[in-house]
């Protein structure tokens, strides 16, 4: 089991960075990385797949990436919609970091970096919801407190908002359609390629067609 998923790390140092570039959507991204976060080495092929069919997001409003890992979700959120507030939120301190870093670097602006229970904590206090979200989530924490993390963040969605999720199929993506279902979040399979579900949990909202 990868150790980021359940233990904290502070933020890297200078020499425990490395340089990443990453393909897609039409930009080439210069990201660094570090050890004890998730996919250190490579852009993830589920986080690629959900860039790959991911609909282009609205112009403004408040985003949500959820689980950033180094942030390559959040800083193409904030390039294609620059008028946006994007969210970036993760249980590791050096994930959030390194987000902070990825964003100035390319130009990302719009992004702010957050440890997960804190932006929870503030955006349930404030009353804020989210237009979009996007996430990569971390199924491997277990079932009980995936459940968990996604009916916190989902009960945020804005009225007619949506998020779209990237699960590889042989790891739950089915099943968790399914209870999202049951729980009352509506959730359809947009796409599916090389092994990973795009959901679309649309609540309270019409289905989009894609």
């Amino acid at each position: 089991m990868d150790d980021q998923y359940f233990t904290d790390s502070a933020p890297a140092d200078e020499d425990e960075l490395r340089t990443l570039t990453v393909r897609t959507r039409g930009r080439e991204l210069r990201m660094q990385t570090s050890g004890r976060v998730f996919s250190s080495h490579r852009l993830d092929l589920g986080t690629a797949q959900l860039l790959d069919k991911a609909p282009a997001p609205p112009p403004s409003g408040r985003f949500l990436d959820l689980g950033c890992g180094w942030g390559p979700l959040a800083v193409v959120l904030a390039l294609e919609a620059p008028q946006a507030e994007i969210w970036a939120v993760d249980v590791n301190s050096r994930a959030v970091d390194l987000t902070a870093r990825n964003a100035a670097a390319n130009g990302a602006s719009g992004v702010r970096a957050l440890p997960a229970a804190e932006a929870f904590e503030r955006a349930r206090r404030d009353g804020l919801r989210f237009d979009l979200i996007w996430s990569n989530p971390p199924v491997r924490i277990g079932k009980a407190a995936l459940h968990r993390m996604l009916a916190d963040w989902l009960a945020l969605l804005a009225e007619g908002g949506a998020a779209y999720l990237v699960v590889q199929r042989n790891l739950g993506a089915d099943s968790l359609r399914a209870w999202l279902d049951g729980s009352g979040l509506p959730t359809r399979t947009v796409a599916s390629k090389k092994g990973y579900r795009i959901l679309e949990v649309r609540p309270g909202g019409p289905v989009r067609q894609m």
